[in-house]
C-alpha cells in the first residue's frame, strides 16, 4: 500500500494570501483538484512539507466570462469545461478535449489550472520508490541518468496536459500573480523544454486565468487523443488544430502536439500552406510537416516508432474533420 507522507495543508481564502504562502514556505507546492499530485504524493516523487490548497480561492478564480475574448478561471473544472455552452461556442476544440481527459470523477475534481500545469510522466518515474530505487533513480529525482537518452542531460518526460494542445493552437494566453504582481504572457512562451520543471512559473507564483483570443472565435477547429484504452489513459498523442479559411481556401493554420516531450509545441514553418485549398491534400501535407518535426521518445510505454507512423494518419483526419 502506497501512503500519502505527513503535510501541512495551508488553506488561504485570496490569491494574495496563496502567492505569499507559496513565498513564506519555498518547497512547497499548489494542491487544487488534487488529481495528479495525490498520486505523485504517494509515489515520493516530491520532497515537499507543504501544500498550498486552493478550494477556498473558488469565488476568485471560477469562473467562464464572455467579453472580446473569452476568459477562463483556473479553477474551472475539466467537467465544467467540457459542458459549458459558451465554450462550446467560442472554443469547440477546448470542450472537445476536456471530456478525454482521465474518467468522470477526475474530471469533476481536476482543474484547468492544474491541467496546463500538469507534472510531466515517464515510465521511469511515475513508479513506486521501491521501483525507482532498484533502478537507480533517474534525472527528474534523485538520480544523474536519463533511462531515455543515453548520455541525456536534460529531462525528456513527456507532458500529458490536453488541454494545452488546443490552447496553443488557439493562440491563448495565461495570467499569473506572484508577490512580485501579475504578467500575462502567450502559452507559447510558458512551456520549456525540461522535464523536471517544464513551466516558467516561478516557485511563488500562480497560474490564475487562461486568456482565448477573440480571434480564434471563427475558426475550424479539432482536437485529437491517442490512448490505449478509451477512457483514462493519459495520451500517446494528442494535437490540436486551428483553421481560418475563406472560400475554400486556408488563410492561416496552427497545429500544436502534445505528448511526445518535455513541453508541447507549436509545428513550425506553416506559414507558406496560406493560399492553398483546404481539401486532402493541404491536411496530407499538414501531416508530413508534423511528422518531420516531431520525434516520440521511449518516456511512455508506447512504442515510438508506431507513435511517429500514426502522427501524419491523426493530423490527416483531425484536419479533414475541422474543416467539415
Amino acid at each position: 500500500m502506497m501512503t500519502l507522507p505527513a503535510v501541512e495543508v495551508l488553506r488561504p481564502e485570496s490569491v494574495k494570501d496563496a502567492v505569499e504562502a507559496l513565498r513564506a514556505h519555498p518547497g512547497s507546492r499548489v494542491l487544487a483538484g488534487g488529481t495528479d499530485i495525490v498520486p505523485n504524493l504517494k509515489y515520493g516523487m516530491y520532497d515537499t512539507q507543504h501544500l498550498v490548497a486552493l478550494r477556498g480561492l473558488s469565488q476568485e478564480l471560477r469562473y467562464v466570462r464572455d467579453g472580446g475574448d473569452l476568459r477562463l478561471g483556473a479553477l474551472c473544472t475539466i467537467d465544467e469545461l467540457a459542458h459549458d455552452e459558451l465554450v462550446k461556442a467560442r472554443a469547440p476544440a477546448l470542450a472537445e478535449a476536456c471530456p478525454q481527459i482521465a474518467g468522470p470523477q477526475l474530471r469533476r475534481m481536476g482543474t484547468l489550472g492544474g491541467n496546463l500545469c500538469l507534472d510531466t510522466r515517464c515510465v521511469y518515474i511515475n513508479q513506486s520508490y521501491f521501483w525507482r530505487n532498484a533502478l537507480g533513480f533517474c534525472l527528474k529525482k534523485d538520480g544523474t541518468l536519463c533511462h531515455v537518452v543515453a548520455g541525456g542531460k536534460r529531462c525528456v518526460a513527456a507532458a500529458s496536459n490536453d488541454t494545452a494542445p488546443v490552447l496553443l493552437a488557439l493562440d491563448a494566453s495565461v495570467r499569473t500573480v506572484s508577490p512580485r504582481g501579475e504578467r500575462t504572457l502567450p502559452l507559447r512562451e510558458f512551456y520549456v523544454a525540461d522535464g523536471i520543471h517544464n513551466t516558467v512559473l516561478e516557485p511563488d507564483e500562480l497560474l490564475v486565468e487562461v486568456i482565448v483570443p477573440g480571434a480564434a472565435f471563427g475558426k475550424k477547429q479539432a482536437f485529437a487523443k491517442l490512448r490505449l484504452r478509451a477512457a483514462i489513459d493519459f495520451p500517446a498523442l494528442n494535437l490540436a488544430v486551428a483553421l481560418e479559411t475563406a472560400a475554400g481556401v486556408v488563410k492561416s493554420v496552427s497545429l500544436a502536439v502534445g505528448a511526445l516531450a518535455a513541453r508541447p509545441a507549436l509545428v513550425k514553418g506553416l506559414g507558406d500552406l496560406a493560399g492553398r485549398p483546404a481539401d486532402a491534400r493541404f491536411a496530407e501535407e499538414l501531416g508530413r510537416r508534423a511528422q518531420k518535426q516531431c520525434k516520440p521518445l521511449t518516456n511512455i510505454g508506447v512504442d515510438p516508432d508506431w507513435r511517429r507512423d500514426i502522427l501524419p494518419v491523426l493530423v490527416r483526419r483531425t484536419v479533414l474533420r475541422a474543416l467539415g
